[in-house]
């Protein structure tokens, strides 16, 4: 069986400079089965580990069937709609619409929520051939009427699966609905739980579905691992491990933006170049942390799971799961963010006693168990806690009794095999901080008065900026 090539897929050769001049000589397996379907105008479910090229396997028909059927736009429309669950993941597939498109004359912009909506507006006002956009800012956007979706003939779906998912189906529904319904729509995704089959069914017209991802769904190349370790105790494996100098460029993944935000800030004082990315940082702020990330300035970037769908950044070696996700699938998009383009990489889990159920779920979604690096032993009081449990207010720093926290020492940590550490390294970041200078916690509305502790408004607004540690966000 010959090998095919991007000619023989049928691809004009705009196309194909473009992608000479990107370095793409062979297409993937994703690439090769759906370029051809695309070019006849079938509706299309995509399945493919991340990493495969699934970007490029919808962006390149599309490109060629908008070049080959011009026409005008129309002001504030566009005649192709690519929706995708986050910023960075719209930002990329907008860099490679750009990139294989350089050689046609096609206009393209991009919506996302982040940045004020001025300069966007301003872009629809013409008309584009491509909007490439998230949910909600675009739904803003055509309830104020800067945005038609009546032209649009394309409907692209990336990342199926979380835009299918139960928190946007109601934002997908409303703008399927304002897509006419004769057009041609593609849905993609390294994932498709069965609970959402059915829910693609009812946007796809009798539809080809692709499926390269195994039943197996972890990448193959990826070495996965577990380590057993008390939530208090994860911050301290963290850094040790990181004193490794394999460990050149890493993700580490948590829950919560609170606990992205402390994991980085604790790096930054261990002298690790760290950057935190998540939803509650402005796009211009979680631009710059991708940029500092992919140049080499931040060795590690500490996110939520905004990261693990879709982006796309070269040598990423490690990726760490310091806490378990609560949904298995977000675990083989976690780890996909390693071994990309045929490179390996390697995945390694904190799971503390609270995360035993999410290991069972994600080992249920892989069809193997993780192997077990290692188990690191609870500290003297027996605390096995999430690392984002929150200090009581109004406590004095350290432990119930009052009493402070120093280094852990003399734990003889057994995360690896290699050497002995025979307790000679001690662990911990000196005391655990809780309500400051012991401060009780006065009146929701105080600004300074009785429960301030003193200095009323000084004390007060010095609360107010500092974020409660336990409060849960997604």
């Amino acid at each position: 069986m010959t090998t095919p090539t991007f000619e023989t897929l049928g691809l004009a050769e705009p196309l194909l400079r473009a992608l000479q001049a990107e370095g793409y000589t062979t297409p993937t397996p994703i690439q090769a089965q759906a370029i051809p379907l695309l070019l006849d105008n079938n509706d299309l479910l995509g399945i493919a580990q991340t990493g495969t090229g699934k970007t490029a396997a919808f962006a390149l028909p599309l490109l060629q069937h908008l070049s080959a059927n011009k026409r005008k736009t129309q002001p504030r429309s566009a005649r192709a709609l690519i929706l995708a669950p986050t910023r960075e993941l719209a930002i990329q597939i907008g860099d490679g619409i750009k990139a294989y498109g350089r050689h046609l004359n096609l206009r393209h912009t991009i919506i996302l929520g982040g940045v004020k909506q001025h300069t966007q507006v301003r872009a629809m006002a013409r008309g584009v051939d491509i909007l490439i956009a998230t949910p909600g800012r675009l739904l803003d956007l055509v309830n104020q009427g800067h945005v038609r979706l009546d032209q649009v003939r394309h409907l692209v779906l990336d990342e199926a699966d979380r835009m299918l998912d139960m928190g946007f189906i109601r934002d997908v529904r409303k703008i399927v609905q304002a897509v006419p319904a004769e057009r041609q729509t593609l849905l993609f995704s390294a994932t498709m739980p069965r609970e959402v089959a059915h829910l693609a069914n009812e946007i796809l017209q009798n539809a080809e579905r692709i499926e390269i991802t195994p039943k197996t769904v972890a990448v193959e190349r990826i070495d996965q691992g577990v380590i057993f370790v008390p939530g208090r105790q994860k911050r301290a494996l963290l850094a040790e491990m990181l004193e490794d100098p394999e460990m050149k460029r890493v993700i580490v993944f948590t829950r919560t933006k609170h606990g992205a935000n402390r994991v980085a800030e604790q790096l930054e004082k261990q002298g690790v170049n760290a950057d935190a990315i998540h939803g509650n940082k402005s796009q211009n702020a979680r631009q710059k942390a991708l940029d500092n990330f992919r140049r080499g300035r931040a060795r590690v970037l500490v996110a939520t799971d905004i990261a693990a769908r879709g982006i796309d950044v070269d040598d990423v070696t490690h990726v760490i799961n310091f806490e378990l996700p609560n949904e298995p699938e977000s675990y083989v998009h976690r780890i996909g963010r390693t071994a990309r383009a045929g490179a390996a990489g390697t995945a390694i889990s904190f799971c503390d006693g609270s995360e035993r159920g999410y290991l069972k779920s994600i080992e249920r979604l892989i069809k193997r168990p993780l192997d077990v690096i290692g188990t690191v032993a609870a500290n003297d009081d027996g605390d096995d806690v999430t690392e984002d449990r929150a200090p009581r207010r109004g406590r004095p720093n350290g432990n119930r009794n009052g009493q402070k926290k120093g280094h852990r020492g003399n734990q003889g940590n057994n995360w690896s095999n290699s050497g002995d550490k025979n307790g000679a390294k001690k662990h911990g970041d000196g005391p655990r901080k809780g309500a400051k200078n012991g401060f009780k916690k006065g009146p929701k509305n105080d600004r300074g008065g009785n429960g301030s502790g003193g200095n009323g408004q000084k004390n007060n607004r010095r609360r107010r900026n500092r974020r409660p540690e336990g409060r849960k966000v997604a």
